[in-house]
């Protein structure tokens, strides 16, 4: 089988590139020439553990192409995925347009029977007006199906997510189109990975929900975080007695600056505008949107207090990126509290393992260290806003003699609030307080 799959951002090379490592040939096309010629050349234009590797080897094993020829990649395929971006229109939907630029491109090059799988997040009836346009383009009745296959790729873990998916979404109602993305599908049914075969609609929509409501479990156990702060209790013990309800469960209650990425901002308002264009009021929704931005600012507040006054003061800040594992800056908690911190007056020495050239097109007046011990240097006080990995073992002894004050502020709660004050330190983090300070 030959697939093509269109869009080589995040979601395309890491679905292309998978889909070679099962055996199956696939072309990415994308009209961007200087992208395509460095993957050409081996090189990934993102962050993503394991995927560079994973290009390389099915590149030179002669599965994984690249190429800007859109009509013969998809003249060739039988199997074409549109995996383009939808970013957020002014009003909160999602911009449809790159979806309708491609499918017009299919329906100009249908030479024979295909399915078009949108694996692009769309809202629900996104996959009529791509069979609507294709029937429009096509140049005599051939035939095609179009189906809904939803991408669940973590940012940091999009690899083994695609390997050892935890589900496989078809929507569909042809038993045609089903039987081929089972075929392409096939090395995962040997893991037994549960496959839900629906309609278009409704894969849609599970795309929609499954985000919603992890972005719901991030700003309610924030809003928790906040509560727990004010009467004494430890977020960590609550979200422990919480998630091992097996009806709840302890993934995403983690308290913090909140969510950010490219996925759940944007799925969030998608999903409050469709609602609202159907006539009905997501209030969870909107409450959680309002929860995250809230809790940001929450953060500022946080640093403000631990330090009376920022103005004057120079600041380290370990983590840039909205999650470990990405050089993905869109929407991160750091950008709203830097740009605060900077309001008022602090001066910022900044370090991120891997953000570090994506952050430079978001802020300018920032010192950019070349580890964390460089950004603590002369610092009034290191705040943590992204919990990279090797941020969870540093040297304090180290750092108490390059910080200017003994002050850390933890918001991803990475280290236990009795034993930073023990090694002298001010410490303040999110929702959890020391055994001692407790009445």
């Amino acid at each position: 089988m030959h697939i093509c799959v269109v869009g080589v951002g995040y979601v395309g090379l890491v679905t292309g590139a998978c889909f070679a490592e099962f055996g199956v040939n696939v072309t990415c096309v994308d009209k961007d020439e200087g992208r395509i010629e460095l993957l050409k050349k081996g090189q990934v234009p993102f962050y993503e553990p394991g995927l560079t590797e994973l290009v390389l080897k099915n590149v030179q094993e002669g599965r994984l192409t690249f190429t800007t020829e859109v009509g013969a990649a998809i003249r060739q395929a039988l199997v074409v995925f549109i995996a383009v971006g939808t970013p957020s229109a002014p009003d909160g939907s999602a911009d449809l347009k790159y979806i309708r630029e491609v499918a017009a491109t299919i329906g100009q090059n249908l030479d024979g029977y295909k399915v078009v799988v949108t694996k692009s997040t769309v809202p629900v009836g996104t996959s009529q007006i791509i069979t609507q346009i294709i029937e429009e383009e096509r140049k005599s009745d051939v035939s095609f199906d179009v189906v809904s296959n939803p991408e669940f790729l973590r940012e940091g873990s999009a690899i083994e997510d695609f390997m050892r998916p935890n589900r496989v979404v078809i929507g569909t109602k042809s038993d045609q189109a089903v039987a081929i993305l089972k075929d392409l599908y096939s090395p995962l049914y040997l893991i037994e990975t549960p496959f839900i075969i629906t309609d278009v609609q409704t894969s849609e929509m599970i795309k929609y929900a499954s985000n919603a409501f992890l972005a719901t479990k991030v700003s309610f156990i924030n809003e928790m975080a906040n509560i727990c702060e004010r009467v004494g209790a430890d977020v960590h013990q609550v979200a422990k007695g919480m998630g091992l309800d097996r009806r709840i469960g302890p993934k995403f209650l983690h308290p913090g600056p909140g969510f950010g990425g490219s996925c759940f901002p944007k799925d969030i308002k998608a999903i409050e505008k469709i609602s609202r264009d159907h006539g009905y009021s997501f209030e969870i929704v909107k409450a959680v949107s309002r929860v995250n931005k809230r809790q940001r600012k929450l953060m500022i507040e946080k640093v403000i207090q631990s330090l009376d006054n920022l103005e004057g003061k120079v600041l380290a800040i370990l983590g840039l990126t909205f999650k470990p594992n990405t050089d993905d800056m869109r929407d991160a908690p750091s950008i709203m509290i830097i740009r605060g911190l900077q309001r008022r007056g602090a001066k910022i020495r900044a370090y991120d393992p891997a953000g570090m050239k994506e952050a430079r097109k978001v802020f300018r007046s920032v010192y950019y260290a070349k580890d964390a011990y460089d950004a603590a240097r002369g610092a009034h006080g290191l705040v943590i806003i992204t919990e990279w990995n090797q941020f969870r073992n540093l040297n304090w002894e180290r750092m108490a003699e390059l910080l200017r004050e003994p002050v850390v502020i933890d918001l991803r709660n990475i280290y236990e609030p009795e034993k930073m004050r023990a090694l002298g330190f001010r410490y303040a983090c999110v929702g959890r307080l020391d055994v001692s300070s407790r009445t």
